[in-house]
């Protein structure tokens, strides 16, 4: 289970998300329902049918987000975290052939559509929490292991 960890932004992303859901696209999606309900036939209407399988998506999309916003716990910038990694930090790092790497320690449902965002619960955050700059990290997967060496650490505040 992931950690339910997020970070202010993450947060207010997820809420304007549920918002827009539940304010605009629904009611735009029962229009078309019952406008597709409307002309009949109903086994053989496709707009009927995308319509209301988009409807059960949103709604599933609502619930789901209902629920993990009331699970979640926000997590804020600390002035105590400057100079090490924490959750909501922005790490650089470096190996020995000089390939860099920069992202944002953040939670699961921060993820996803974001190249510069990790997990906190995956391997190279375990790793790099609570280190310095100058500091290596040993990064254990099933690919093999890998050291990396922290440039720079940064917070949004």
């Amino acid at each position: 289970m992931a950690t339910p960890l997020i970070t202010r932004q993450g947060y207010e992303k997820l809420q304007q998300e549920l918002d827009r859901l539940w304010r605009v696209e629904r009611p735009e999606v029962t229009k078309l329902v019952t406008w597709a309900a409307s002309l009949g036939d109903r086994s053989e209407n496709a707009d009927y049918q995308y319509n209301k399988k988009r409807l059960r998506e949103i709604d599933r999309r609502v619930r789901y987000l209902q629920k993990r916003l009331d699970t979640l716990k926000v997590v804020d910038y600390h002035p105590d975290q400057e100079g090490r990694v924490f959750f909501g930090a922005w790490v650089e790092i470096e190996n020995d052939d000089g390939e860099k790497k920069r992202f944002r320690i953040a939670g699961y449902d921060e993820i996803f559509d974001r190249k510069d965002y990790i997990s906190v619960d995956s391997p190279m955050a375990r790793a790099l929490l609570k280190k310095q700059v100058d500091d290596d990290a040993v990064v254990k997967t099933e690919a093999g292991t890998f050291t990396w060496y922290i440039n720079a650490i940064e917070y949004q505040k």
